[in-house]
């Protein structure tokens, strides 16, 4: 499962990250902006302890998920400018594992 492979990396991840593990898991186009935007609400409804951060994605960065460039979809985001369209630093351990995958379009 995506989630555990972010997990045995680090304890906390960024929640773009995170987003992408997600989709991988409930095979969703994760490039959506929309659609990360309704899970960044949830996790904020369902109040997870989420620490609003800034995130950069290198200008030499070719790497890319599914065909999509992270750095693109960070840029697509910071566009909107509201919170659910920041990144955020979350915690993975059981407990916010459980409630990320209860997130459902």
């Amino acid at each position: 499962m995506a989630l555990e492979e972010l997990r045995k990396k680090v304890l906390y991840q960024n929640s773009i990250e995170i987003w992408i593990g997600v989709s991988k898991e409930k095979n969703i186009d994760w490039f959506e902006t929309e659609n990360y935007q309704k899970f960044i609400a949830f996790l904020l409804k369902n109040n997870l302890n989420m620490k609003q951060m800034t995130i950069c994605f290198d200008e030499s960065d070719v790497a890319s998920e599914g065909g999509h460039s992270k750095k693109v979809f960070a840029n697509k985001l910071a566009a909107f400018n509201d919170e659910n369209s920041s990144c955020y630093s979350i915690k993975l351990n059981d407990g916010n594992i459980e409630l990320i995958r209860k997130f459902d379009l």
